[in-house]
């Protein structure tokens, strides 16, 4: 089983407009609510995947009730940490005439230190249960910076795989604890860490050091950019055919999702960076999040090239333990 981990999750609001004119009245919109924030959507692309998972995350108030519920009709598992505060909330408005996606944020969830502790205890028990654990997303406050690496801590000490996909205050605490597997963005790795990663040789270094931490496999995307990726001191760079963009909010939860089915199904390096790939690039083609069937990813992933830019190894090394 895999075991995602959310600490900022969010309960949207989607409204579906024919058409949305700004300044006037929107009538008539269709409305759905959609449980966000990026682990979840990592569980719901692995359940696409046909593969077993359950999350965690904290929920509150009346939002984290109908988030429960929207997990339930979605047949996700999860074990939420209570809390006293309201589940954050975010309103999304697709203009279906225009293409196009307007989302609204509220502020993050203030978590108390008891809270947190609470879910750290939670946390343990179930990465000493699980098969590999995947910690996605952002930090909601400064009382949660401490999850992240200390669930990363937690994985190695019970040598279970650990995939990382973050940003903010405590990326760097988290490479220093050296998860098995990163995913950054570039633009929100910049600012997190106050790095350039603008030419090839920004990334290819970038890369090396994460590896100089322990971290065995890295990937670095870049939207609709050539991606890097890392297996252990190996480089390649990644192209994908350009997909029209309708949404691409959970492109990177999709690429993550993939490469947990990877590790999961012990496929070669290169096979799970064409899998991975896709899905991130056929979910910004839709406006569901992380609702990529396998046999769509089986199809395009035929179109992914991948090109190795470092020495060559070989393949029954490739998988990460």
């Amino acid at each position: 089983m895999i075991l995602t981990v959310t600490i900022n999750p969010l309960l949207e609001r989607r409204f579906l407009f024919e058409k949305v004119v700004l300044g006037a009245e929107n009538r008539n919109g269709r409305e759905k609510f959609s449980a966000g924030g990026k682990g979840i959507n990592v569980s719901r692309q692995l359940n696409c995947l046909n593969t077993d998972n359950e999350a965690i995350t904290f929920l509150g108030g009346t939002n984290g009730k109908i988030f429960v519920d929207v997990l339930a009709d979605e047949k996700i598992k999860v074990v939420p940490v209570k809390i006293h505060n309201e589940t954050r909330e975010a309103v999304v408005v697709f203009d279906e005439a225009a293409q196009k996606v307007t989302t609204f944020f509220n502020s993050n969830t203030q978590i108390s230190s008891r809270e947190v502790e609470e879910f750290l205890t939670k946390l343990e028990k179930m990465i000493e249960n699980c098969e590999m654990v995947v910690f996605s997303g952002s930090s909601s406050c400064k009382e949660t910076d401490i999850i992240f690496p200390f669930g990363i801590e937690t994985a190695n000490k019970y040598n279970k795989i650990s995939i990382c996909d973050t940003y903010g205050n405590h990326l760097k605490e988290c490479i220093e604890k050296s998860p098995t597997v990163i995913h950054n963005n570039v633009s929100e790795t910049e600012k997190s860490l106050n790095i350039s990663l603008k030419s090839e040789k920004d990334k290819i270094e970038y890369l090396n050091y994460l590896y100089e931490k322990g971290i065995k496999q890295s990937y670095l995307t870049n939207g609709e950019l050539p991606a890097y990726a890392a297996n252990l001191d190996c480089y390649y760079t990644v192209t994908v055919p350009k997909v029209v963009t309708v949404d691409p909010t959970g492109s990177g939860d999709a690429f993550v999702a993939g490469l947990a089915y990877s590790q999961h199904n012990d496929l070669i390096f290169e096979d799970g960076l064409a899998i991975a790939s896709s899905a991130g690039a056929l979910n910004a083609g839709r406006l569901e999040v992380c609702n990529i069937c396998k046999s769509d990813i089986e199809k395009f992933k035929t179109s992914i090239k991948i090109t190795q830019i470092g020495k060559k190894m070989n393949t029954i090394n490739v998988t990460p333990g």
